[in-house]
């Protein structure tokens, strides 16, 4: 289990209209939220699991997605197992889209989370009531890709307050895979750190548009060799 005094964090789990991206967005005070909080495989779903944080709803929650649970069932399945469950905070979107999310009465206030079609955000120690809800606009409001719109889901709630004692580090993780990806090249298409950080989201901003810059010029590249192979055939 994760250190009780690390409470607070905020954080949105989600998957494109299309339900070809799953991922996870979160920040928080303590170091190295990127080990703990998210999890997403690709056409499976995303996981975020904080507050008191029970680590093993990471790997378990996946476990029951694969074998075709929906994020209502995979969440109550291990809230009910769990005897921590009133200092926890969990959310999950399924293979579906479907999203739904858990907040214990003991979670350190203010904590809410908001459930949307495709996504759910969440936080604990939020600096203000205004967080939550401010992360939901931006995301349903946004354009471009998943990493994007929860990029831009994130700011928002560090705009609105964030985590009350300050922010330092930062993850974001995206599960896809391409059709000519082979499967042991693994599904984190995005997976991105901040860590003891003055500004642990403007860096994930500054990162994240690097990466993508970085995987167009691969998929170009892609593109162009298979294309040679085509014409050669």
């Amino acid at each position: 289990m994760h250190d009780p005094a690390d409470h607070g964090t905020f954080s949105i789990v989600a998957c494109d209209s299309d339900r070809t991206f799953w991922g996870v967005a979160v920040a928080t005070k303590p170091p190295s939220v990127g080990a703990v909080v998210p999890w997403a495989e690709w056409k499976i779903g995303a996981i975020a699991t904080q507050a008191r944080t029970n680590y093993y709803f990471g790997p378990r929650g996946l476990q029951l997605l694969r074998r075709g649970g929906s994020a209502e069932d995979v969440v109550r399945r291990l809230i009910r197992s769990d005897r921590g469950r009133d200092e926890r905070q969990l959310a999950v979107v399924d293979r579906r889209g479907r999203a739904a999310a858990w907040t214990g009465p003991k979670c350190l206030e203010d904590a809410r989370h908001l459930v949307g079609d495709g996504f759910s955000c969440q936080g604990n120690l939020l600096a203000s009531a205004r967080v939550v809800p401010a992360m939901a606009r931006a995301f349903e409001r946004s354009r471009g890709t998943l990493a994007q719109r929860m990029m831009r889901a994130l700011r928002a709630g560090a705009a609105a307050g964030g985590d009350r004692r300050g922010m330092e580090s930062s993850a974001l993780l995206v599960a896809h895979r391409e059709r000519w990806v082979p499967p042991e090249a693994g599904d984190h298409w995005v997976d991105l750190r901040v860590d003891r950080s003055r500004r642990p989201i403007v860096d994930l901003a500054r990162l994240l548009r690097a990466d993508e810059s970085e995987t167009r010029r691969y998929l170009a590249a892609h593109a162009r060799a298979a294309a040679r192979r085509r014409r050669g055939a």
